[in-house]
């Protein structure tokens, strides 16, 4: 209860009433064992006799009083599962872990993961042969060049210079310099 005699507790059914039996400190309504009494109430709404008015009101506090019984059971089940899950040794990181976790697995099993997946892998299979071909293709040209000429034209180097693989490769290292 706050000074004033109000019951501010926003989880009270009697919230916003005063004491049991008095009078209610902002309305000045009487109050009777927490509920507004129904006798006390100058206006009632279209349609409503004062006797269904009072049932509704007992209905009412019926009703916040299995809330507020609700709320109580909650508390205590939610206190409960905290103090088995210490117990156990699950903290809350560890819960976002298995999360996690689980989660991955999941996408790992998914057929879109599994599609993904394959079509990396195929890809990274051509890309490695198409480098490979390259190379070899590569190769095979250095090496013909180099096989055409003796060690002593090769030394000398003006015959492989005046070739046009070497003038074609000389042209676009040039190129490459001046660019």
């Amino acid at each position: 209860m706050d000074p004033v005699g109000q019951d501010i507790n926003l989880n009270s059914p009697n919230k916003g009433l005063g004491p049991a039996g008095g009078v209610d400190s902002l309305t000045g309504v009487s109050v009777e064992g927490g509920a507004m009494g129904v006798a006390a109430v100058n206006t009632l709404p279209p349609g409503l006799t004062e006797e269904e008015a009072e049932e509704l009101y007992s209905e009412l506090t019926k009703v916040e009083e299995e809330i507020n019984t609700l709320r109580q059971v909650l508390l205590a089940k939610e206190k409960h599962s905290a103090d088995l899950k210490r117990k156990l040794g699950l903290s809350p990181l560890n819960e976002l872990k298995q999360n996690l976790t689980k989660g991955w697995q999941d996408v790992q099993t998914s057929n879109a993961y599994k599609k993904t997946s394959e079509t990396l892998s195929v890809a990274g299979q051509k890309t490695t042969a198409a480098l490979s071909t390259m190379g070899t293709a590569l190769s095979r040209k250095l090496g013909d060049m180099s096989s055409n000429y003796s060690i002593r034209q090769s030394i000398s180097m003006p015959t492989m210079r005046n070739s046009p693989t070497f003038k074609s490769f000389e042209d676009k290292v040039g190129n490459i310099k001046l660019g």
